[in-house]
């Protein structure tokens, strides 16, 4: 089964999530600068005297698409790992089944669009 996981992780996380996926040898990565709240809600900053409510957080976000349901929880693990600080805003992760892959290039199909 073709799984997708993303993932959206605090920015000072990137170079560490980076080189734990290197480590587990997942491949195929797109990377994105995105903006976004949760549980934390934003914060509250002075700017020129005035209090402004700023209410989504940059964070970075990791979008992979893995083979089987096996390296989705690979993934998934090197992720959450290196991704922790146990403080609000560490980020989630959402795993689920991809229907269908197609490689341009080829119009190869399923698992086969995945691999080199």
């Amino acid at each position: 089964m073709i799984m997708k996981v993303e993932a959206f992780v605090r920015e000072e996380k990137l170079e560490d999530v980076k080189e734990a996926l290197n480590k587990v040898e997942v491949n195929g990565i797109t990377i994105s600068q995105v903006m976004g709240c949760g549980a934390q809600k934003g914060f509250t900053e002075v700017v020129r005297g005035t209090k402004v409510d700023v209410m989504l957080r940059p964070k970075i976000k990791f979008e992979i698409v893995v083979s089987s349901e096996e390296w989705a929880e690979k993934t998934i693990k090197a992720i959450q790992d290196a991704a922790f600080t146990g403080e609000v805003g560490d980020g989630k992760i959402f795993s689920y089944e991809v229907k269908n892959v197609i490689k341009i290039r080829t119009g190869e199909t399923g698992i086969n669009a995945l691999q080199d």
